[in-house]
């Protein structure tokens, strides 16, 4: 059996999708073997929403036609098998024993929601097996196999987390996270010119990025990593920059106060009219209406604010019609807004200092950016925007706080 470390590659879409990020992809491995590591490759579907077998492009197949959560995760997850597949024989071709492998034959277990499952059991043995036998196992991301033995989609961007889970069940030396950019950036590049990549960044700021709309890293894929003290480092498939190193949080304090900026599109406002006044049975039991009926019909909430008369929080805009309509079937009054974003700062170096917020409101007072809600915890502070002054909301804290800057 092999004694070698092993290493958890994980190539997005982009890699996947053209012969040149393939060559790279076994490029990559060949540099793994080549330091006695044992790597386990996943893959995630090729290419992007058009692209022939793009998860997107699969669903968009099956769209308007009658087709239950099962079958639409049966054809959702034949993105990642093409792909594991064909870098198995890429694998083959450059000289390297390789075999395929679908979420189930890894053995990963899921809880069997479908289209959102969360991982719930690995079993490695099947690819310890493989690894000892020589052979470097290419894993289908973004798929497991629920308790009644169905298949399920892990949610978009899901392949992180098989790489995450399959890097702690495996006691990985370390999970990479290859993409098509040289690592987690202060902001999206895309919202912000300035933006830079991060040498390194802590766990728990990375789950805080995933969670308030980066797309960098699959939000469960950070907590895991958050929960495990994995080692992880995003990567650049095409390049030889170092990426980032995400630290574990008990070795590693940040320098500066804030890291980086999330900018999360898509959210609307709702203000829900509660009747009697704060804090007596009848104001009390009315919140707590509100909240169960909100859980119960699937809905999240966020950014709560409960004043004297009224309950305040958001909702991704997706979800506005339901909640307004929730709230309505239980006699209450809703006032709703939609075309917001929420801008996030994230830094765990911001926990108990003074002064923090001032400097956000300032800045983003300079710059004409209208606050319409705020919320914070240890390492994040949210403010509520318009959505069309988001980007200069990302430009102005991301300035005002030097982040991008080695």
């Amino acid at each position: 059996m092999s004694t070698r470390p092993v290493v958890v590659m994980k190539f997005g879409g982009t890699s996947v999708a053209t012969p040149e990020g393939r060559n790279a992809i076994a490029r990559r491995v060949t540099e793994a073997l080549e330091l006695e590591t044992s790597p386990v490759v996943v893959v995630s579907a090729m290419g992007r929403s058009g692209a022939p077998y793009a998860t997107d492009t699969l669903l968009g197949l099956i769209e308007g036609l009658p087709a239950d959560d099962r079958e639409r995760d049966l054809l959702a997850s034949t993105g990642e098998l093409v792909s594991a597949v064909l870098i198995a024989h890429e694998l083959r071709a450059a000289g390297i024993a390789a075999s395929a492998f679908t979420g189930a034959e890894a053995g990963i277990g899921t809880d069997g929601v479908f289209g959102g499952a969360t991982i719930t059991d690995v079993y490695p043995e099947p690819l310890l097996s493989a690894i000892a036998s020589g052979a470097v196992p290419v894993v289908a991301g973004f798929q497991g196999m629920g308790p009644d033995g169905s298949l399920t989609t892990l949610g978009r961007g899901g392949s992180d987390t098989t790489a995450c889970a399959l890097g702690v069940a495996l006691s990985a030396e370390t999970v990479e996270i290859y993409t098509d950019v040289d690592g987690v950036m202060s902001a999206d590049p895309r919202s912000c010119d300035a933006a830079g990549v991060l040498d390194v960044i802590r766990a728990d700021e990375l789950f805080q990025m995933a969670r308030h709309g980066s797309r960098v890293v699959h939000t469960p894929a950070a907590e895991l990593a958050l929960a495990s003290g994995l080692a992880v480092r995003v990567r650049n498939t095409y390049s030889d920059h170092p990426g980032t190193l995400v630290a574990d949080i008990a070795s590693y304090q940040p320098k500066a106060l804030a890291t980086a900026v999330s900018n999360d599109a898509g959210v609307a406002r709702v203000r829900v009219s509660l009747p009697a006044h704060e804090g007596t049975p009848e104001h009390m039991a009315a919140q707590a209406r509100v909240y169960r009926a909100m859980a119960d019909a699937g809905v999240s909430l966020d950014m709560f604010t409960p004043a004297s008369d009224t309950l305040v929080f958001t909702v991704p805009e997706a979800d506005l019609p339901r909640a307004c309509g929730v709230i309505e079937g239980l006699g209450l009054a809703c006032e709703k807004r939609a075309g917001l974003a929420k801008v996030t700062l994230v830094g765990a170096g911001m926990h108990g200092v003074p002064g923090v917020m001032a400097r956000v409101a300032e800045y983003l007072s300079a710059a004409g950016v209208t606050v319409l809600q705020t919320a914070d915890s240890h390492t994040t502070i949210s403010v509520l925007v318009p959505a069309n002054e988001a980007l200069p909301a990302v430009d102005a804290l991301h300035r005002g706080f030097s982040l991008g800057r080695p």
